[in-house]
């Protein structure tokens, strides 16, 4: 989706507030506010809450931009370590993202001896929302973009399509919330279903490098297969083993 937008919010003297970094502080705004205030209610310590919050936003962006920089710019790390610093002019992987703050989070909890899974569920509408959030902030930045067609619309609105599963799984949360899932549920079902819709809906039409069997549909603008396409099978897997894993534990507990 090509817009002509100004990814500069503002200046502050020679600071540019980038509208990137504002819809980003507001996803880890809103995020924090949500599992601060649902880990209130089941009572947990206020302080390791906002440590909680604080170690998964900072563990989640060094994760996203180094594993951008890996899979992109390797060479970064020999020739120009500086640019790797530079999360302002966008470049964060997902994948890393949630990697990192998943990672650091989960090491945390496990310190302090609380229930991971518990508080993995708790940060799922703040990961739907982010992604709802930086999709938009893609169109500023104009990456991301979607493969040209023959359409009439001339080429897929990727960024669009990105945000509309970050509200999907938003709304998918809420609706399965109410239905009291088993602790962990929630997050690894996320994962699952945010992963299937990226790499068969969102990837299929991105304008991303295709790495094994590249194949492109030129009048449709979709292409296969993509490095998230490729690696998505393993993540369905991973997911899918937890999602039941978390089901069978909660008869366990039902049955004693």
């Amino acid at each position: 989706m090509l817009v002509d937008l100004n990814p500069i919010a503002f200046q502050i003297g020679p600071i540019a507030v980038r509208w990137y970094g504002i819809f980003m502080a507001l996803s880890f705004l809103v995020g924090s506010w949500y599992l601060y205030r649902e880990g209130m209610r089941r009572g947990l310590d206020e302080d390791f809450l906002l440590n909680l919050a604080i170690i998964i936003i900072v563990c989640g962006v060094v994760g996203a931009r180094l594993m951008f920089v890996l899979a992109n710019y390797p060479s970064w790390f020999v020739t120009d370590r500086l640019q790797i610093l530079k999360i302002y002019e966008g470049g964060l992987s997902w994948h890393g993202g949630l990697l990192g703050g998943f990672l650091g989070g989960w090491l945390y909890a496990r310190f302090k001896r609380v229930d991971a899974n518990l508080l993995a569920d708790l940060v799922v509408p703040g990961l739907s929302f982010g992604y709802f959030l930086v999709r938009i902030a893609n169109i500023f930045n104009q990456e991301v973009l979607g493969r040209p067609t023959d359409f009439w619309f001339g080429r897929w609105p990727a960024q669009v399509i990105g945000s509309a599963i970050g509200l999907l799984l938003l709304a998918r949360y809420f609706y399965v919330q109410s239905k009291n899932p088993p602790p962990g549920y929630q997050f690894w079902s996320f994962i699952f279903y945010h992963q299937i819709l990226r790499a068969v809906v969102e990837e299929t039409v991105r304008d991303n490098p295709l790495d094994v069997w590249g194949y492109i549909v030129p009048h449709w603008g979709l292409g296969f297969f993509t490095l998230t396409q490729i690696t998505t099978p393993p993540i369905l897997l991973l997911a899918y083993y937890f999602m039941r894993r978390s089901r069978l534990a909660a008869r366990v507990r039902y049955r004693r």
